[in-house]
Formats: structure tokens, C-alpha cells, sequence
């Protein structure tokens, strides 16, 4: 069975072609430009070159985009996109226009001199297959999985974080598990934008199932040797833009947090994750610190096996809490990609054997 997993970061998009009778370790793998970054890139190069931007596609992940976009603006460049384009930016379209960009029809492009065409999307999926076949990989696969970070569609007058968090909290008290944040491509809900674009980018007939990535980074690390020993972990994924932590007892979810990764440094991490295991870390204090909250179930006495992951892992270098840098299958660059075939086996019982074997046997 091939698997084509790809984990959307702000950084980085990390992408694995999981094929069940190959080892692991021989499985094709790629870490490549985030979609916001190239976005960013090219917006940056027709700012400089002076030219006028038009945006069309789907909704994505901002973050370096948007920056580069206001950096457009400001320099007193013309920007059109369409409306679903434009989402990419702001949830609320009057922002965007304040912002100075011009909404448009998808059939109303503007005829401006010099007018650069940017196609906004998260998955890119005839760049992947363009990749693959460059190195002669057949680039057919059963399924596919996506991991994204979607803050969901915040309503004019609420904070992008409060609503994000809201969304995470109400799915643990529906059931905490890691897995309830997985979703088949009919169960997404409304307000789920991002991941809804996302589906909209993928093959129509091909299963597609959608994680949030630092939840796909906590499955990832569980498949590490050291982890897959232990019973009561803390994952902790550092990424460019967030950091998210989970507090895990076996199968269940005892507490998490989600903050902002430039906001924290080594002493701070070190304290929310003590509380969080302890029980005490509160959601207002992660939000007032300009996170986007904290949910606990359960506190305990007893020390957990801490597991880091993540582009900005060394965050945790010289830690109090004696972090074990989690590497599953010799790559911790992958441990999204890994949670997310690890996901489908979880997901479909059918598939899970095979893909089971194929995993554990590289453990």
C-alpha cells in the first residue's frame, strides 16, 4: 500500500511516499519550501521588481506571505485576489481590503502592466508528482494524508487564537484522543477553511484524510523506539510558528497548551510543561502570554517521559526537564508525515495490519 503524506508547515513542507513493502527507512522522502514561503518569496520578488500582484486559488496558510504582502503594500504596489484568495490573509475580507488589496471576480483580472498571477494553494499536488517523476519514482499512491495548522474561520470581533483553541478544546470533550482530530474528507466541519481548501486541491477518487500537524508530530513521536516504551509521554513539537504540547497516558490526552514558538524561551517551555503535567497551568495564563491556550484533563505526580520534536527542538537544549529528542525512523524532520500513515492505520481497520507491519517492523 503507498501512502503520499504531506505535513504543511511555515517552514517547511515534509513529504513521504509510504510504500508497506518497502522498509521505512527506503520509503521517498522530501523536506521542501513551505507553500507560504515560496508564496512569500514570490510576492517579495515582484515587490522588487515593481510589479503589480494578483492572487487567485484557494485559501492557505499566511504567516511569511502575509508579511510580504504588507510589505507590497507599503510600498505602494497594487495587489488584486479574489475572495477565497484573499481569506489567505484575513478571515475578514474588510481587513484585507484595508490592507489595500482590491477583491476581484475570479473572471475580473485586471489587464495592469506587469501584473504577476500567483495561484494560491496549500497542496500542490502536480509539483509533488513533478518531483517524483523527476527522479523516476512512480507517483501513484491508495491515499493520502494532510497535515495543517487551521485556526478555523474566526468571526468578525474574536481572536483567531481564542476560536482556534475553542475548536481544539471542543474535541477533547468529545473525546481525548489523539485521533479525534482526524478527518475524512466528508466529516470536516464548516468552519475548518484551510483543511477544506485542502481537500478541494486533492485528487477527487483518492481517500484523503486531514490532522492538524502538531497533532500528526505527537503520533510521529510516538512511533520513536525510546517513546513506544513508555506509557505517560509528553510530546512537545516546536515548530517555526507554534509549539504544541500534549500530555499523553496511554491512549489518552491529560492536557495540552498551543503557544507561539518566538514568544518562549527555554525556561518558560520548561515551566508550562511542568504545570501542565502537574495540573495547573491555566488556559487564561497561556492566552494573556499571547499563546493560544491550555486544556487540562488530568494531573500527575509522577515525571513523564518528555519527547521534543520539531524544526526548533533545540529550543529545549539544556532543559531542567531532560528532554529525549525523539527521531522516528532515524528522521525527526518526518515525525508529521509518520503520524499521519500511522493515523490511516488507526482510521481504517482494514488497512491496519499492513501498514502496522510495515511500521513496527522498522521500530
Amino acid at each position: 500500500m503507498r501512502i503520499l503524506a504531506v505535513d504543511i508547515g511555515t517552514g517547511t513542507q515534509d513529504i513521504l511516499l509510504f510504500d508497506s513493502s518497502k522498509a521505512v527507512e527506503n520509503c521517498v522522502k522530501m523536506i521542501m519550501p513551505s507553500p507560504t514561503a515560496i508564496l512569500a518569496e514570490r510576492i517579495s520578488r515582484a515587490t522588487s521588481s515593481g510589479h503589480p500582484v494578483m492572487f487567485l486559488g484557494t485559501t492557505m496558510g499566511g504567516g511569511p506571505a502575509k508579511k510580504a504582502l504588507s510589505r507590497h503594500m507599503q510600498s505602494g504596489l497594487p495587489a488584486y485576489a479574489t475572495r477565497e484568495a484573499a481569506l489567505t490573509f484575513h478571515d475578514n475580507l474588510e481587513v484585507v481590503q484595508d490592507m489595500g488589496v482590491t477583491i476581484v471576480a475570479p473572471d475580473g483580472v485586471p489587464s495592469v502592466p506587469g501584473l504577476e498571477t500567483m495561484v494560491l494553494r496549500d497542496l500542490n499536488l502536480e509539483a509533488i508528482r513533478g518531483a517524483l517523476s523527476a527522479f523516476g519514482v512512480d507517483h501513484g499512491f491508495d491515499a493520502l494524508a494532510v497535515a495543517v495548522l487551521d485556526h478555523g474561520f474566526t468571526p468578525p470581533g474574536m481572536s483567531n487564537r481564542r476560536f482556534r483553541f475553542d475548536h481544539l478544546r471542543r474535541v477533547m470533550k468529545q473525546r481525548n484522543e489523539l485521533m479525534a482530530f482526524a478527518y475524512l474528507r466528508s466529516e470536516l466541519p464548516e468552519y475548518l477553511t484551510r483543511m477544506r481548501a485542502v481537500a478541494g486541491s486533492a485528487d477527487v477518487g483518492v481517500p484523503l484524510l486531514l490532522l492538524d500537524t502538531g497533532v500528526a508530530a505527537a503520533l510521529g513521536a510516538l512511533l520513536d523506539r525510546e517513546v513506544s516504551g513508555h506509557d505517560h509521554v509528553v510530546t512537545v513539537n516546536i515548530g517555526n510558528s507554534h509549539t504544541m504540547v500534549f500530555h499523553l497516558c496511554g491512549s489518552s490526552v491529560a492536557g495540552l497548551f498551543e503557544h507561539h514558538t518566538a514568544l518562549l524561551d527555554p525556561a518558560t517551555l520548561d515551566g508550562l510543561i511542568t504545570r501542565l503535567v502537574q495540573g495547573t497551568l491555566t488556559d487564561e495564563e497561556v492566552y494573556q502570554a499571547g499563546g493560544h491556550g491550555a486544556l487540562v484533563v488530568q494531573g500527575y505526580d509522577e515525571a513523564p517521559l518528555v519527547a521534543v520534536t520539531g524544526p526548533r527542538r533545540n529550543l529545549m537544549a539544556g532543559s531542567s526537564l531532560n528532554p529525549y529528542q525523539a527521531v522516528p525512523y532515524g528522521d525527526t524532520m518526518l515525525a508529521g508525515c509518520y503520524g499521519l500513515v500511522s493515523a490511516w492505520a488507526l482510521r481504517i481497520a482494514d488497512w491496519r495490519p499492513e501498514i502496522e507491519r510495515a511500521l513496527l517492523g522498522s521500530i
